[in-house]
């Protein structure tokens, strides 16, 4: 019954929408995917993710593709302290992780560049989030 009761109440924290797909980007344009792997750990924290001049705010369970202009690019996320990352962005397709790391007051997101193979086996499980 205790079980029971725990699914129910963190079935409602992750992310809902549609399921990965690849995103259409102009061929001079890059992709990058900022996803957010299910974790219980600071699954009420949902800092918003800019990435160029572009944002959207990824819950647990989520990702959203940015299509920018190639070029360097800032991707952010912060609450009590900011995690920046700088990616020199060809016309290519880029996978970020985002996490929440351990804060003073509350958690900090932390923003990691991930290889093609391990972002498309942790994205899969991911929902589409929109801005």
């Amino acid at each position: 019954m205790a079980l029971l009761g725990l699914a129910l109440l963190t079935a409602g924290c992750a992310a809902q929408g549609k399921p990965y797909e690849r995103a259409n980007a102009p061929s001079n344009a890059a992709t990058i995917y900022v996803y957010r792997p299910y974790s219980f750990f600071g699954s009420l924290m949902h800092p918003t993710v800019h990435c160029g001049n572009e944002s959207a705010v990824i819950e647990p369970g989520g990702y959203h593709a940015f299509v920018v202009p190639a070029g360097r690019v800032t991707c952010s996320a912060s609450t009590e302290t900011a995690d920046l990352l700088d990616i020199d962005a060809d016309p290519h397709v880029y996978y970020v992780r985002e996490r929440m790391g351990w804060g003073l007051l509350v958690g900090r997101p932390e923003l990691n560049p991930v290889d093609d193979d391990q972002a498309q086996s942790e994205i899969q499980s991911c929902c589409v989030q929109q801005p």
